[in-house]
């Protein structure tokens, strides 16, 4: 298979690159690393006119901690993050999710805001960026702008960048001290799409006490969705067996997933479920 025809441009900086993306708009496409964006490209479901290339914009390459965040640029691979020593000690969930995305040669080519970019709602990025309240650094010939994660993703495969804006930074906000990461995924086989996932990041204080809880689920709709109820019911409450057997009755009860080829609604409904119940009893042995 083959991409039909575009222009190829290679701007050396963001400021270029923006100013690309006034020029030409809706017919362009950003490459970064490619991963999603080629595939597509190659069996013609995207067929931009323009493709302009980031890789030589230098400033747009960093991995730093800034102002209480860990600030990744869009040419941060998904490969230097996952071995990265600061993300691992900073941001612990975005450390655990990045091994499941994809496989290592995707991975080493493949980019963290690429991925963010591309809203797969069974992408684990955007679950991490929603459990963790992410900021998005949003560019353009006009200026730039910073939205949440909830505001960012819309729906599959869907994000809220205009056609001449482009996604130029990911924040992470760092964990706090008393708080626990964990990342799980259900899929069909190894390094296959996932069924179902699950992003948790709970902050503890004395006795086991919850005291903030943000959960984000893969695959129970058509975007990486929060289960603020299950949040609600956790927080305020010392986490043990009976209201983490709660937490995962509530999160079946309000999982919406849809059927589809890799598996059933119902299904994923109970997946969801058991992935809370096993993501908090991991939460509270590291209490413990």
């Amino acid at each position: 298979m083959k991409p039909a025809s575009f222009k190829y441009c290679r701007p050396d900086s963001a400021e270029e690159a923006c100013s690309l993306l006034r020029e030409h708009g809706a017919d362009a496409r950003v490459l970064a690393g490619g991963q999603s964006l080629v595939p597509l490209m190659n069996m013609r479901i995207l067929q931009p006119r323009v493709l302009i290339d980031i890789n030589r914009c230098s400033d747009l390459a960093y991995l730093r901690e800034e102002d209480g965040t860990v600030a990744c640029g869009a040419l941060t691979r998904q490969g230097d993050a996952e071995f990265s020593a600061l993300v691992a000690e900073q941001v612990p969930l975005l450390a655990a999710a990045l091994p499941h995305v994809g496989v290592r040669a995707s991975r080493n080519f493949g980019t963290v805001c690429g991925s963010l970019a591309h809203a797969d709602p069974l992408g684990e990025l955007p679950s991490v960026a929603m459990a963790l309240d992410a900021r998005f650094v949003i560019a353009s010939s006009r200026g730039k702008r910073e939205v949440g994660a909830e505001e960012f993703f819309i729906s599959a495969l869907t994000n809220c960048l205009a056609p001449d804006e482009m996604l130029a930074e990911v924040r992470f906000p760092v964990a706090r001290a008393r708080s626990a990461s964990v990342f799980l995924e259900i899929s069909n086989r190894a390094h296959g799409f996932a069924v179902a996932g699950l992003a948790i990041c709970v902050e503890m204080s004395e006795g086991r006490h919850c005291s903030q809880a943000r959960l984000a689920a893969m695959g129970t709709g058509d975007t990486t969705t929060r289960l603020k109820e299950v949040e609600t019911l956790l927080e305020g409450q010392t986490l043990d067996g009976a209201i983490i057997d709660e937490a995962g009755a509530l999160a079946t009860r309000m999982a919406e997933p849809l059927d589809d080829v890799h598996a059933s609604a119902a299904y994923r409904r109970q997946v969801m479920g058991s992935l809370v119940k096993r993501a908090l009893r991991r939460v509270l042995e590291r209490a413990s």
